[in-house]
């Protein structure tokens, strides 16, 4: 039998690249340097990365040196916004770069999905990453254990550091203490220890967009008006949104008060975060700076805003007599027309939308804005005159029809049902998990509690939006009684009084034109 014989046959391309052994072709090498925050004790961390390893990579003469890639302020625990990183990546693809050097897995990624999927990417274009710090080469055999080590503590670390900042921000919502981004909010500086200054000129503005609502315009109206004035947003932009207008007339921090921990983050990798609706705890802090708005002046804001959302099928912003004055006939609203349109004889007039639809016609005449706003003059100075019987009646009024008390009873009583029932439900479902129970009977007495929790929710709901309602009513109603009682008597039409007295105006005859105030009382002028 012949004797076997085996011969070696060397290895001629290094393994994954295909460059061949021996070649003295100079590896291109980028670096990769990064600092998650962009404050001024992380700058000098990042310009020293960005110049240790430029020297770095033109200190090896097998090295040719390609780029430093960088990303600034920006989180490692996904790599959606750094532009730096996916740059790198890109042009690594595209066989522009043989290899990586960067300080360490955490400047590198603190997710480990992120950083396995873009190691064995990378891998199989035959680009490799050092981390130097760790001392691992990601072509070496061992590589991709080490790697898949590192990022998990890396990212454990991440959690840990966000589960901290986490508890500081809590630590200091708790102790009542309030931050917002000053850069992107309208009305105040950062002061000393981080309090809140007001900035008078952007003051102008905030104050502005709450006289503007309560003459009767829309959120999308005073988002048109603030863009044709010119007035910058509180990101310095040039064109207003309606949902930026509502932020300002909804935020408390105009009146002094700071609700805090309104969002919470729910992912630390993605920085994923929720608007708190009960799952984390709020802390609401009065008093705790200089105000832009008076209180009262907010909260009757956030009344009307209720109120307009409540009758969105009326309200209309187009003008501060939309929605507001009523056919006596039919009972409809009136709208705006314009007459001579084209010629010098031009003119707005109010009539019955209704007025020329179906078969019968309205009889109630056409008016026009001046006979609206003598109307409202006359009847606000008759309102005036009976002011001591007035506010004493409104008064009675809140007393007997704002009262919650009762509501708040039911509440409470509905509230423990709920609990009860809830607490039915999971003892049924892990009474069910522990022993073999007869399915049918299982599912009807499971349902049946659903069916009973549903039906005590729906009442839970039911007073409670009876107690916002009441709410909403009696706010209205004080910011009634207020300017009652400290307004003189009106010589002229005023938008602002016009919007926070009057309900709406019946138009009966010209002769029969009845103004409705807030508070009910009907005056005949």
């Amino acid at each position: 039998m012949a004797q076997r014989k085996v011969t070696a046959i060397p290895a001629t391309i290094t393994k994954y690249t295909a460059v061949p052994i021996g070649s003295k072709r100079k590896r291109r090498v980028a670096g990769y340097a990064r600092v998650s925050t962009d404050h001024e004790d992380q700058v000098t961390s990042y310009e020293a990365q960005v110049d240790y390893y430029t020297n770095y990579i033109k200190g090896r003469d097998d090295w040719e040196f390609v780029a430093i890639y960088t990303d600034e302020g920006i989180s490692a625990t996904n790599t959606k916004r750094r532009e730096g990183f996916k740059a790198m990546v890109a042009d690594a693809l595209a066989g522009k770069i043989d290899l990586i050097v960067t300080k360490s897995v955490s400047r590198f990624a603190r997710n480990t999905v992120d950083s396995l999927t873009t190691v064995r990417t990378l891998k199989e274009k035959g680009v490799e990453i050092y981390f130097e710090k760790e001392n691992i080469w990601t072509l070496d055999a061992k590589g991709e254990l080490l790697i898949t080590i590192m990022s998990s503590l890396a990212q454990e670390e991440s959690r840990s550091i966000s589960e901290n900042t986490t508890w500081g921000q809590r630590k200091r919502f708790a102790d009542g203490k309030a931050s917002v981004a000053y850069k992107r909010f309208l009305g105040y500086d950062r002061g000393p220890n981080g309090c809140f200054v007001v900035n008078q000129e952007q003051a102008k503005t905030v104050k502005l967009i709450y006289k503007l609502f309560l003459d009767g315009l829309t959120c999308h109206a005073i988002a048109k008006e603030l863009t044709e004035r010119k007035l910058p947003t509180p990101g310095g932009k040039a064109v207003w949104s309606q949902s930026t207008v509502r932020s300002i007339l909804t935020n408390e921090k105009y009146k002094g008060d700071a609700l805090l921990q309104k969002e919470f983050t729910v992912d630390f990798l993605q920085k994923k975060t929720k608007k708190n609706e009960g799952e984390v705890p709020q802390y609401y802090v009065e008093g705790n700076h200089e105000a832009i708005i008076d209180p009262a002046t907010f909260d009757y804001v956030q009344a009307e805003m209720a109120r307009r959302m409540k009758d969105k099928h009326r309200y209309s912003g187009v003008s501060m007599f939309s929605s507001k004055i009523k056919c006596g006939e039919c009972g409809c609203w009136y709208g705006s027309k314009v007459w001579h349109s084209t010629d010098k004889y031009r003119r707005v007039i109010y009539q019955c939308n209704h007025k020329y639809k179906g078969g019968k016609t309205c009889g109630t005449p056409h008016v026009t804005e001046k006979q609206v706003k003598g109307a409202f003059v006359r009847a606000t100075n008759i309102l005036l005159s009976e002011r001591d019987e007035l506010t004493a009646n409104t008064r009675m009024v809140i007393v007997m029809l704002c009262d919650s008390t009762e509501l708040e009873k039911r509440q409470a009583e509905l509230k423990e049902e709920l609990e009860v029932v809830v607490g039915l439900v999971e003892r049924c479902v892990a009474e069910n998990a522990r022993t073999a129970l007869d399915q049918d009977e299982y599912t009807e007495r499971y349902n049946g509690l659903v069916s009973r929790y549903e039906t005590v929710k729906t009442r839970f709901d039911e007073v409670t939006q009876a107690i916002a309602d009441k709410a909403d009513r009696k706010k209205l109603l004080e910011q009634f009684l207020h300017t009652v009682e400290t307004q003189e008597p009106v010589t002229q039409f005023d938008e602002r009084l016009w919007s926070s007295l009057v309900d709406f105006v019946t138009v009966y005859s010209e002769k029969d034109i009845r103004v409705t105030f807030k508070d009910g009382t009907e005056i005949q002028v």
